[in-house]
């Protein structure tokens, strides 16, 4: 009798997926694949896509109300990180002590935030009761105005600074650090980087959004005062949406492997962002603000 090889890594990682039940993100799926005249049936890990509905418990007329403010689809992973980067991007919560218990339901599709008592939350304003897929945060709400920036922490100009050689070298680090990429080639990823390039946290997610309101979540929770000194890096193209949120937290430098839309330079340009995208290794393009760069002669003031 031949002996049977031992499985190779992606086997065992498949085998450990499955007996986890996608509790890394990643669910096995059986797919055939073809390569030139072959064909094959394979098992394949694949980015999980669910939904989550966040919820607020907030204080009405002496009462504690349980409210919807959104349904997001995301990969399960960091969902308390997630309803609170949300809310902190949403301009709902500011102070630490705004949240006073995050709790996820055992069903796992639901996260509640129960909010101070004595914080006004303006629901009406939000008009969050929508569905949002995870490829865009922005289109379902119900006008841009209520998109505009609620700014906690107002840039500083020229501070802080970034040596030139060390902006090409963030994507690959950013990449190296993506777990869940490396098992399914389907997620986003946004990284927080201190100003010599060290990376400080990681969060990946079906949705651009979602990756960056996990990050946010997780280092406001944490210590929201890194925001001000550190470079955030995604994985994709840079969105108003994206630029939006790391301006609430104060977030100064963004570098992207992607390019960015108009209307993310011109919100870049109106709160003094430094904006990077098309990041290589040995290239880059400077969309505004090269004063936090420093040590290139090339790049002018």
């Amino acid at each position: 009798m031949t002996a049977q090889p031992p499985p190779n890594r992606s086997q065992a990682t498949d085998e450990r997926a499955e007996k986890r039940g996608g509790e890394n993100g990643a669910r096995q799926f059986e797919v055939r694949q073809v390569r030139a005249d072959a064909a094959a049936v394979v098992s394949d890990l694949v980015a999980i896509e669910e939904p989550l509905e966040i919820r607020v418990v907030i204080d009405e007329d002496g009462k504690k109300k349980d409210r919807s403010i959104s349904i997001t689809m995301r990969t399960p992973g960091a969902d308390e990180k997630l309803a609170i980067g949300f809310l902190v991007t949403e301009g709902i919560v500011t102070e630490r002590d705004d949240v006073v218990a995050v709790r996820p339901c055992r069903s796992g599709s639901v996260v509640r935030v129960r909010l101070r008592e004595t914080l006004a939350v303006d629901l009406q304003r939000l008009q969050r009761h929508f569905f949002t897929s995870s490829s865009c945060g922005v289109c379902g709400k119900a006008s841009i105005e209520s998109v505009a920036v609620q700014i906690q922490s107002p840039l500083k100009p020229g501070t802080p600074t970034v040596a030139a050689e060390a902006i090409g070298k963030l994507p690959d680090r950013l990449r190296h650090a993506q777990r869940l990429f490396d098992q399914t080639g389907g997620l986003h990823a946004s990284g927080l980087f201190d100003c010599e390039g060290s990376l400080l946290a990681v969060e990946e997610d079906v949705g651009r959004h979602n990756a960056l309101d996990k990050l946010i979540g997780g280092q406001w929770i944490e210590d929201a005062s890194v925001f001000a000194r550190s470079i955030l890096v995604v994985s994709g193209r840079i969105s108003f949406e994206l630029v939006q949120k790391a301006l609430v937290v104060g977030i100064p430098i963004m570098v992207a492997v992607g390019a960015p839309s108009s209307l993310a330079i011109e919100l870049a340009q109106r709160h003094g962002m430094t904006l990077i995208g098309f990041t290589k290794p040995d290239r880059y393009n400077v969309y505004h603000d090269c004063k936090r760069i420093v040590a290139n002669q090339l790049l002018p003031s």
